[in-house]
């Protein structure tokens, strides 16, 4: 599905259900259940099959004290999925902290770009305007997962998460993004 495709049907309609692909050994939901490509692929497609509308790949894990994960290691995990879910005809979203990630899986046929670190590397906002896709900006209080549990002291969680969220969709949409949809971020911190 092309960006343009994507875009349209999310503007027309209020719901889409997203399915998970944690290429990852070390996943909180799936324990790495989907880390080899055939797979996370074969796990994809069944959940399309299924009725999700997107699905979504990601290739770090970001339970709480999880190690990050190089780059590099983080596009060897999630190209070939996001490749072959996108020739498949799906829509695909990379789950990635990381805009290198991001463009990498864009050109590989990603159609979103979710950033569990809410949009904050403007790299990040550039590479969704770039490539005309639309972005997910979730909550988290600092841009590590690794700390996030650090750091949950609010005054008014509510409030707080609401700002934080429409500051980052603004950085996004005047950055050029097309939509941005939000995340609270529950469980990240």
């Amino acid at each position: 599905m092309t960006p343009e495709q994507f875009h349209r049907e999310l503007a027309g309609t209020a719901v889409l259900l997203m399915g998970v692909v944690n290429v990852t050994p070390d996943s909180f939901s799936d324990g790495g259940r989907y880390y080899e490509l055939d797979t996370a692929v074969a796990h994809g497609l069944r959940l399309a099959a299924e009725g999700a509308d997107i699905i979504d790949v990601g290739g770090e894990s970001t339970r709480p004290g999880a190690d990050a994960v190089p780059a590099e290691e983080e596009l060897r995990r999630v190209l070939p999925v996001v490749r072959d879910l996108s020739n498949a005809g799906l829509a695909v979203s990379i789950d990635t902290r990381h805009a290198i990630v991001a463009e990498a899986a864009v050109a590989a046929g990603a159609c979103l770009v979710n950033d569990v670190s809410g949009l904050r590397d403007p790299e990040m906002r550039a590479v969704a305007a770039r490539h005309g896709v639309p972005a997910v900006a979730m909550h988290m209080p600092v841009a590590d997962p690794a700390t996030m549990q650090q750091h949950t002291d609010y005054v008014d969680v509510v409030a707080e998460v609401i700002r934080f969220l429409q500051q980052q969709v603004a950085l996004a949409l005047a950055a050029g993004v097309p939509s941005v949809i939000v995340d609270p971020g529950i469980g990240f911190g």
